[in-house]
């Protein structure tokens, strides 16, 4: 159980520091601005200090690429950008020690079919993948949106042609935000409805994909196909599914991350909601 943390002022020193003082077992950080292109080299110093002690504490971490990344865009200078980015997010990654990095899956802007996207998606990033060679090299880990505009991946059913586009490369997982999933239409917070959807995950994407989740309520209905998150014991999902979440054989050994609302004494709070869950 653990939480996005922030870095500014240092990726060690802050985002280490931020996550003891809120109990997280586990890292989430940006390597770069997640609203811009900018791709900063980092500090070498801080990212073996990083590296040297989430091996110590045995702290799995994971870096978020840039929200701006989209593969399925009509804009030749966006899909450019995406793949500098996603490279270098890919590349800080393996250098921080992090074991994956998500990105979010996009959409087909432009008027585009989901099919012209697609190919598009296996064209620019098909190759990124191939570059993930050393042994220390992170996970690719595809995480679908809430649903809004024309994405190319919300319902779990959506991440099968996304994967086959890749080749269900051998690097590609998958992060499940419990909010998109929501969001999307997947009511989990019915009787069964967690357990029904990560069989659906199971089935499409295969045994062993999913990789990370993102733990995250959510302030709409379920299929309102909005990212707005919510604490874990507050909006539409509520609590419980979670518990259901946590005894599935899907997310067995996967870490949880909270991206919610509230700062350090509400990250606190949630965290240790997820591990009385667990419990």
């Amino acid at each position: 159980m653990g939480s996005h943390v922030p870095v500014a002022g240092g990726l060690a020193t802050v985002g280490l520091g931020y996550a003891e003082r809120i109990g997280a077992e586990t890292v989430q950080v940006f390597a770069a601005n997640p609203r811009g292109w900018a791709t900063p080299p980092g500090s070498p110093a801080q990212d073996e200090e990083f590296r040297a002690r989430c091996a110590e504490l045995d702290l799995p971490a994971y870096v978020h690429a840039p929200y701006l990344i989209n593969f399925g865009s009509h804009t030749e200078a966006t899909v450019d950008r995406s793949v500098e980015s996603l490279r270098h997010s890919l590349r800080r990654a393996r250098a921080i020690g992090a074991l994956g990095v998500v990105v979010h899956t996009g959409s087909a802007t432009g008027g585009r079919s989901r099919e012209t996207a697609l190919a598009q998606v296996r064209e620019r990033l098909r190759p990124l993948l191939d570059e993930l060679t050393h042994d220390d090299d992170p996970w690719l880990l595809l995480e679908p949106t809430a649903g809004q505009g024309s994405s190319l991946c919300s319902l779990v059913a959506d991440l099968g042609p996304y994967m086959d586009a890749l080749d269900r490369h051998p690097r590609l997982g998958v992060c499940l935000d419990t909010c998109h999933a929501f969001a999307a239409g997947h009511d989990m917070a019915a009787p069964g409805g967690m357990a029904a959807m990560l069989d659906e995950l199971t089935a499409t994407a295969g045994p062993g994909r999913l990789r990370l989740v993102h733990a995250n309520g959510s302030k709409d209905v379920c299929g309102a196909r909005k990212d707005r998150h919510a604490n874990i014991d507050a909006g539409h999902l509520g609590a419980e599914p979670f518990r259901e979440l946590l005894r599935h054989p899907a997310t067995e050994g996967v870490p949880l991350v909270i991206e919610t609302p509230g700062g350090p004494e509400g990250h606190a709070a949630d965290v240790k909601l997820l591990k009385e869950l667990r419990r």
